[in-house]
């Protein structure tokens, strides 16, 4: 059965973690805890990397979801403003609320993942595959039964997109 880490056990594990990520000395953290540079440089090794992504990751989670909230506060400020626009008959304001409400709703259908806008790239009809595909079948016209053979292939694949 493996040995756990003596500085996973250690009661100033927390403190020590601190002062490992903030790049202090080992022999300098040794000598404050009681502890071996060569246990802290195993902990550092094996531990540390592991705790540091899960913090990261909580953090990226926490800072999305503080941007979430801030966005649907924003779409909720110009729905209300669009709204006293209308009430007071002012049209033009209200359109410029229509306008920034409609960027929140963009913005926030982006985040949640319902809007997509990257590009989609059909290589079927890029320049490329064309000569590539035209390369390929005149250098089989010496081999017909390659060549039927490939280009069924072909017309199967361009078939499933």
């Amino acid at each position: 059965m493996p040995r756990t880490c003596s500085i996973c056990r250690h009661p100033d594990r927390a403190a020590i973690d601190r002062a490992l990520v903030a790049g202090d000395a080992y022999r300098t953290i040794a000598q404050r805890t009681g502890t071996s540079a060569t246990a802290l440089h195993r902990h550092r090794a094996d531990h540390i990397p592991v705790k540091l992504a899960r913090a990261d990751a909580a953090t990226q989670t926490a800072d999305a979801s503080d941007l979430l909230t801030e966005v649907r506060a924003l779409r909720r400020k110009a729905y209300s403003l669009l709204l006293k626009a209308e009430a007071a008959g002012d049209i033009r304001t209200a359109l410029a609320g229509v306008r920034e409400a409609r960027a929140c709703l963009e913005l926030l259908g982006e985040m949640e993942g319902e809007i997509d806008r990257r590009p989609i790239v059909n290589v079927l009809v890029a320049p490329e595959w064309v000569a590539v595909r035209s390369a390929l079948m005149a250098a089989l016209l010496p081999y017909p039964e390659a060549r039927a053979a490939v280009a069924g292939r072909l017309v199967a694949l361009e078939a499933r997109t």
